[in-house]
């Protein structure tokens, strides 16, 4: 077993099932897909640490994988079906969306950065996850062209409600994220009859997703 197999079997039985991830499939997914693949080089060492694993380029933007138990926590919290449309929003180079994409019909997926989403379209189609399609757009449009979709995933946290990806929601869809309008937490938003609810899920802390933060205060 190589180095990376051990790493990632030990990411998955440490930092996973510990936290309550019970979904055979995740467990199953996770053990099966090289998140190594996703990390620039001079980093995969860290691949399968319990942090928010910056993966952006030289000179860009910051940019995440959030940590292995938080896009667990969040993908079993969406009840993803096999026929469903997803939408994952801030892909960074596509982990997330590699993970959706063994559980779910069809998977679109969303990030900010031009030179990240190529790279995470041209990741993602080397695997074979060619039901995967990557858009370079801002994270708070999403992808209006996809929806409805069925389950929303956030790659990061927000500090402002998202009404467009509300928007994108289609009946009885649900939208998982981090809200980190006060204490961030990660919080289900489910759509029914043109209304929405929210249910806590779980504490959690990870990088904010461009576009999503919160407006300067302006003091005068």
């Amino acid at each position: 077993m190589s180095d990376f197999s051990t790493a990632r079997r030990n990411m998955v039985d440490g930092q996973v099932r510990p936290a309550d991830v019970t979904d055979s499939r995740i467990i199953d997914a996770m053990l099966a897909l090289p998140r190594e693949v996703f990390v620039p080089e001079d980093r995969r060492a860290l691949a399968y640490m319990d942090l928010d694993l910056d993966v952006s380029e030289k000179g860009a933007s910051k940019r995440f994988l959030i940590k292995p138990m938080v896009v667990a926590k969040m993908i079993q919290a969406a009840d993803i079906k096999s026929t469903d449309n997803i939408l994952v929003v801030g892909c960074a180079t596509g982990y997330t969306a590699a993970l959706v994409a063994q559980l779910a019909g069809r998977v679109t997926a969303t990030e900010g950065d031009k030179v990240l989403a190529a790279k995470a379209a041209g990741i993602l189609a080397t695997l074979g996850f060619g039901q995967v399609s990557v858009v370079n757009a801002a994270a708070p449009e999403g992808a209006p062209a996809g929806a409805p979709y069925d389950a929303i995933i956030l790659e990061g946290a927000t500090e402002v409600a998202p009404e467009l990806l509300y928007r994108q929601l289609g009946e009885e869809g649900r939208l998982v994220g981090v809200f980190a309008m006060s204490t961030p937490r990660a919080m289900l938003i489910t759509h029914s009859h043109s209304d929405f609810g929210d249910r806590p899920l779980f504490d959690a802390s990870v990088p904010v997703l461009p576009g999503l933060e919160r407006p300067p205060a302006f003091v005068f």
